[in-house]
């Protein structure tokens, strides 16, 4: 008797690839396993015989590997058409079967992953009759009859763990066994390949050189499908203030995409979430915090000797405020992701302080290729036509110039955004809350051909600098946020930051009433209240796992002014307790509370009534998760998200709100919503919809 094995079963259409995925992906597997391998051509009982042939599978094979003992079975002679030998599969800690049928519904009770393989119908049967020869041309119709039947009363691909698109480039044994220790039925087995993982070494190149960002990224990422910006676009202002908390948070930019070796990508959707790794996808039910918790925190590589940042490759995107639902919040959903991610295998981080960029690699066989070409492209960005030519490609303007202004739309007109706040205040006075950050969202829909994502972004970023600026594309969903404000911050030593932004006045050309208008923020007993009522709830947040007394406010109301606003803002230091999970440590403290009020669970609640619909992307997080164990992380405000319906439209949305308190004035804060979103909606020529 042997422990039950793993069994991982390959299935799909004739000519799909299994054989040599599963022969190429056992001979990676014996490396740290004994593999076992099956394949169900050996069983079938003739051109007829797929059905009887999963049934003899699934009896003498399948039932016996499963409970760890030998099996016996008896295979077809396929010259005499008639039952050949009897033979012996012995049990292993991973069993491999494949061929059509591996994983029928008689078969899935008994497997621990199922991975579907698939190829265009030419692409099959030539591979298939390459492979067979003339034996099984005449019989391709009658065998594809079946598996056509078979399928539609067992819908196979509906049950994969694993999807393949197998291009016999030789791709797909790599691609699949990335994400196959994400599935929870096999990351127990494969704790072996995961190791391997945090033992790789990264290649660094310091560059003496400031190229033009976004020339750079334009260079580097323009064509690529998922690609991430973490722009600090106000990094020659902040510039003007070393030593300075804003000269900190804007010191550095990083951009990537998940092409090479090691890249990745991620979609989360209601506790789901969907990898993808070259042409094998995964679909792994499990809560996002949860599968965050199995691919980053512990740290897998280390800071490289002589580089100044946190950020050490690893995953990079956004969270959606839908993910509540696992930090205390009610579960709803919006129609964008509740998390886009891709993993960055290699990146470019640009170090404005010391006018550097910075070449980061893992080391694979495609990394010289990449530095190379990443050199390359880093000189082209450093010579004086660089950002010219960029700034001709937008038109050299601060706004997006487009055929017709979009109409945006509010969830909320003016008199129901201000009954909203009467409702909010009846439940402060009712004990139920002390402050409600209430929320509404702006949304238009335009031509997608009439819109670019990468020019609307250069023109927010021109008009807008903030430190938490990014560009974010996942194939037709793109994000264009212009942030100010710090959600979270964990370093790779454990040191923790959060940076809550509570209180808000717009900008005056006249630099007197400017200034008067940031001495009158300063001065707000309101403001102060809001802003001292979160930097409370941080600090509750921040204390479940931080060292006990490690907890303080180094800034407590201070004053920032950006291009189209002055801020308040407040800094809280803590540090985290060693051993603690670094994903639940951010888990803790999500949502923001500056973007949900206190106390946050209840408030939360009473967001939910009162708002009426999702905020997606709008007040969740933007940043990194690095490999070793950093993270940084800003809250998703000034952003503007383009979603791609593919019907030849884009929906375009922006949320903003405010803190209301028991003495909150309703049209201060409706003009408060307004001179939030004056900065995406004049950029693009568009008015706040006042109706």
């Amino acid at each position: 008797m042997s422990p039950a094995p793993v069994i991982i079963a390959i299935d799909g259409r004739s000519g799909a690839g299994k054989t040599t995925l599963a022969v190429e992906l056992a001979a990676r597997l014996r490396a740290h396993h004994r593999v076992s391998l099956f394949h169900l051509e050996d069983i079938y009982p003739g051109w007829n015989g797929l059905m009887v042939g999963i049934d003899r599978y699934v009896a003498t094979v399948l039932e016996p590997l499963s409970r760890g003992d030998a099996a016996t079975w008896t295979s077809w002679d396929w010259q005499n058409h008639y039952d050949g030998d009897s033979r012996v599969t012995l049990p292993a800690e991973i069993v491999i079967v494949e061929g059509v049928g591996a994983a029928a519904a008689a078969a899935r009770r008994l497997l621990s992953a199922v991975i579907w393989a698939d190829s265009p119908e030419e692409v099959r049967r030539t591979r298939a009759l390459d492979r067979d020869g003339g034996t099984y041309e005449p019989y391709w119709d009658q065998w594809a009859a079946q598996e056509e039947e078979w399928l539609r009363t067992d819908d196979v691909p509906q049950h994969a763990d694993v999807r393949v698109l197998n291009r016999a480039d030789g791709s797909a044994p790599a691609d699949v066994l990335q994400l196959l220790p994400y599935l929870p039925a096999l990351a127990p087995a494969l704790s072996p390949e995961l190791s391997a993982r945090r033992g790789l070494s990264i290649r660094t190149e310091q560059l003496d050189t400031r190229p033009d960002p976004a020339a750079l990224f334009n260079s580097l990422y323009g064509t690529s499908a998922n690609a991430v910006w973490l722009d600090s676009s106000n990094a020659s202002q902040a510039g003007d203030q070393a030593g300075s908390e804003a000269a900190g948070r804007s010191r550095f930019s990083i951009m990537a995409d998940d092409a090479g070796t090691h890249g990745q990508s991620m979609t989360h959707r209601s506790g789901q979430s969907e990898l993808r790794a070259g042409c094998a996808t995964a679909t792994v039910a499990r809560p996002f915090f949860r599968w965050l918790d199995t691919v980053w925190g512990n740290p897998a590589v280390s800071t490289p000797e002589g580089y100044p940042g946190e950020f050490t490759l690893g995953w990079l995107g956004c969270l959606g405020y839908e993910l509540k639902r696992e930090t205390g919040g009610s579960d709803h959903s919006a129609p964008t992701p509740d998390a886009s991610l891709i993993f960055a295998g290699r990146a470019v981080v640009l170090d404005h302080a010391e006018g550097t960029a910075w070449l980061l690699a893992l080391d694979a066989p495609d990394a010289d290729e990449w530095l190379e070409g990443a050199r390359a492209a880093v000189e082209a960005a450093s010579g004086p036509a660089a950002p010219a030519a960029v700034a001709a490609r937008a038109g050299g303007s601060n706004g997006v110039v487009l055929p017709e202004a979009p109409t945006f739309q509010s969830r909320d007109t003016a008199k129901q955004y201000r009954e909203k706040i009467a409702a909010a205040q009846h439940e402060i006075a009712e004990g139920n809350t002390y402050e409600v950050c209430l929320t509404t969202t702006l949304s238009a829909k335009v031509p997608a051909a009439t819109l670019d994502p990468w020019q609307a972004y250069l023109a927010l970023r021109r008009r807008n600098p903030a430190p938490f600026a990014s560009y974010l594309a996942f194939g037709g969903l793109t994000v264009a946020s212009t942030s100010p404000e710090r959600f979270l911050k964990i370093a790779s030593d454990g040191g923790m930051r959060a940076e809550p932004i509570k209180g808000t006045r717009r900008r005056a050309a006249d630099p007197h009433e400017d200034a008067q208008l940031r001495t009158d923020l300063a001065a707000s007993l309101k403001d102060r209240a809001e802003n001292i009522m979160i930097v409370d709830l941080l600090r509750n947040d921040l204390s479940h796992f931080a060292v006990p007394g490690s907890v303080t406010v180094s800034r407590l109301c201070a004053i920032e002014s950006y291009a189209t606003v002055h801020q308040m803002v407040s800094t809280i230091d803590a540090q985290l307790q060693r051993g603690s999970s670094r994903a639940e440590a951010v888990a803790a403290c999500f949502p923001a509370g500056s973007m949900t009020g206190a106390p946050k669970i209840s408030t939360m609640a009473i967001l939910d009534r009162l708002e009426g619909g999702g905020r997606g992307l709008y007040s969740g997080a933007i940043g990194y998760f690095s490999l070793n164990g950093a993270t940084d992380l800003a809250v998703a405000i000034r952003t503007l998200v383009i979603d791609a319906a593919g019907d030849g439209t884009a929906e375009l949305t922006l949320g903003v709100g405010g803190a209301i308190t028991a003495d909150s004035v309703p049209e201060d804060e409706y003009e408060e919503i307004r001179t939030k979103a004056f900065g995406v909606l004049s950029t693009l020529g568009a008015d706040f919809p006042d109706a």
